[in-house]
C-alpha cells in the first residue's frame, strides 16, 4: 500500500532540496543588490525560502503520524522533517538540510514496511 501523502511530501522534499540550493546565490544576490540600490528585496526573498521549509516541516509531520498509522517506515519522513527544521532554524544549514532531504527522499519513496515479516496491511508475510 503506498500512501499518497507520503508521494507528495517526497516530490516537496525534491523540490525543497532545489530550492535550499539556490538559496544562498538568491539571498546573496539580492542583498548585494539592495545594498548597491538602496531596496528591501531580501526580506521577502529570505521570507520565501523559509515559507518553504515551514510547509515541508508541517508535510513531513503529516506523513510521519499516516506512516506510523498505517505500519510503515517513519525514516523518510523523520529525515524529511530533521532537513526542513534545520533550514527553518538557519538558512546557514542548507548543506546540511540539502542532504537529509535527497537521503529522506529515497526513504520516503521506498514506503517499507517498519517491521520486517509484516505488510503495509499489517498482514504477517
Amino acid at each position: 500500500m503506498k500512501l499518497k501523502i507520503n508521494i507528495w511530501t517526497g516530490i516537496l522534499d525534491i523540490i525543497n532540496a532545489v530550492v535550499f540550493s539556490a538559496s544562498w546565490f538568491v539571498i546573496f544576490s539580492t542583498a548585494f543588490s539592495d545594498a548597491a540600490n538602496g531596496g528591501n528585496a531580501t526580506d521577502g526573498v529570505g521570507t520565501f525560502f523559509y515559507l518553504m521549509a515551514g510547509i515541508g516541516v508541517v508535510l513531513n509531520i503529516i506523513a510521519l503520524i499516516q506512516s506510523k498509522k498505517h505500519n510503515i517506515s517513519i525514516v523518510g519522513s523523520v529525515l524529511g522533517l530533521i532537513g526542513n527544521a534545520l533550514f527553518l532554524f538557519s538558512g546557514a544549514l542548507a548543506f546540511p538540510a540539502i542532504v537529509l532531504l535527497i537521503i529522506g527522499t529515497v526513504f520516503i519513496f521506498l514506503q517499507h514496511s517498519a517491521k520486517k515479516g509484516v505488510d503495509s496491511n499489517n498482514q504477517t508475510i
